[in-house]
């Protein structure tokens, strides 16, 4: 009988050849796609600083945000905006259009933040940034790399950011030291655990837009998501770390 080769294990060789190098091109896409989410959001954080800072030193933050008039609650209230337009417009916008909005956005939200450097010390609120990198650094790797699904806690960490919302808008009335306190505490994990689920969500979707139009949208929306959670875990710990002028 003639030695002819076994087709079977020439194609179980190709077969296998070929999904080693497709999971290794899928691992470098999710790669690349998640370092632009990262990059996206870090350089989003750095010009909401720089503006605030800037906009702080000016002296026009005092006279706006700490004086009468209709325009500081415009700037405090324009950021929801722009993430409400995002959020529900991100299908019918362009991605030009998207990464405009998200960098107007971060413009926008540093103007609103300047405040705290007018009621907190410089070196606190470095301290609680540094803080705050190094648990987001923490918490996104571990949504990163955690094989556990954390698709269960994304409903009681919505409904609990919307109970954070209730409780804040119920203390403006109330003054109560002690419901801040709380409002504090919880807001610092409720936004903690958010950060290792919007990761996770984030590295799943990565099999779904890969290649398609939908990539540059998803990658703005990502860095909005972990922008706001590393803003609002920022400022419920500065709560606690921020030292007043």
């Amino acid at each position: 009988m003639a030695n002819w080769p076994d087709p079977r294990a020439t194609s179980a060789g190709y077969d296998g050849a070929s999904a080693s190098a497709a999971d290794v091109a899928f691992d470098a896409g999710l790669r690349s796609y998640m370092l632009s989410i990262y990059n996206y959001m870090a350089s989003g954080v750095l010009v909401t600083g720089i503006v605030a800072l800037l906009f702080a030193q000016s002296g026009f933050a005092a006279q706006i945000l700490m004086g009468p008039g209709i325009l500081k609650y415009v700037l405090m209230f324009a950021p929801l905006v722009f993430v409400m337009v995002l959020s529900f417009g991100i299908n019918r916008l362009q991605t030009s259009t998207a990464q405009l909005l998200y960098w107007a956005y971060c413009v926008v939200m540093g103007l609103s933040m300047a405040s705290i450097f007018l009621v907190y010390t410089g070196t606190s609120i470095a301290q609680t940034f540094f803080a705050t990198a190094a648990a987001f650094a923490g918490l996104s790797l571990y949504g990163y790399t955690t094989k556990r699904d954390l698709s269960g806690f994304g409903t009681f960490l919505i409904m609990g950011v919307i109970g954070l919302l209730v409780a804040s808008l119920i203390n403006l009335f109330l003054q109560s030291s002690a419901l801040s306190f709380a409002i504090s505490a919880l807001g610092v994990l409720i936004f903690a655990g958010l950060t290792a689920y919007d990761t996770q969500k984030l590295k799943s979707m990565y099999a779904y837009v890969a290649g398609t139009d939908m990539m540059g949208k998803t990658v703005i929306m990502g860095a909005l998501s972990l922008y706001l959670d590393f803003i609002n875990m920022f400022m419920f710990l500065l709560r606690f770390m921020g030292s007043r002028d």
